[in-house]
Order: structure tokens, then C-alpha cells, then sequence
């Protein structure tokens, strides 16, 4: 019996979140598992990854493979959690602040005049 380690996604439509699990390779994706070891949700900033590395490492010692996905998350959990990832700002958005900076330097300029 080849057994993964591999993600089932759940949650509603475009808003996932999956469970790390181990199945066998035959049952389906959301299918038939024999036991869940993490969670991980992609939605939350920084992404949420809650995985028992033990279990995981006690799985592989009895022949499990990990699917490529599941190895980049244990990598990304091992390493610790990133610092937040800044948000792009629209070309709208940077036109106005500009604009607003551009504002408030014209009235400091002219309250030193004063």
C-alpha cells in the first residue's frame, strides 16, 4: 500500500483552507484518510501553517512520501514564520499620496513664509 502525505483542500468556493493528511495514494483527494497531521490556510496573512512535524516525521520512517506541496510547506514551517508581506498599492493610490505630500509641503512652505 503506498501511502502520501498530501493536502485536502475544504472550505467554500474560493476560500480554501486544507488539511494535511495522510492517505492512501489510490483514495481520492477529499476522500478516505487514515490520519490528519496540519492545517494549513493560505487566505490569512501571513498564511496560517499548523503541521505536527513529529507525526509527519514518524509517517515518513514507515515509507510515506510527501507530495511536492506538502514538502514546501514542512520547509516553510521549519524555517519559522516570514514577516509580513507589504501590500501593492494601485497607480491610483500612489497618484494621490503623492499629491497629498505635494499638498502638505506647499502649506509648510508657506506657514514658514508667515
Amino acid at each position: 500500500m503506498a501511502v502520501k502525505i498530501r493536502l485536502a483542500r475544504h472550505g467554500s468556493k474560493k476560500r480554501p483552507y486544507y488539511r494535511v493528511v495522510v492517505a492512501d495514494s489510490r483514495s481520492p483527494r477529499d476522500g478516505r484518510l487514515i490520519e490528519e497531521v496540519g492545517r494549513y490556510n493560505p487566505l490569512t496573512n501571513p498564511k496560517t501553517i499548523d503541521l505536527d512535524i513529529e507525526k509527519i516525521n514518524d509517517w515518513q520512517s514507515k515509507g510515506a512520501q510527501l507530495t511536492d506541496a506538502v514538502k514546501a510547506l514542512v520547509k516553510a514551517a521549519e524555517e519559522g514564520p516570514k514577516a509580513e508581506t507589504a501590500v501593492k498599492k494601485s497607480k491610483k493610490q500612489l497618484a494621490k499620496e503623492a499629491e497629498a505630500a505635494k499638498a502638505a509641503e506647499a502649506e509648510a512652505a508657506e506657514g514658514a513664509e508667515e
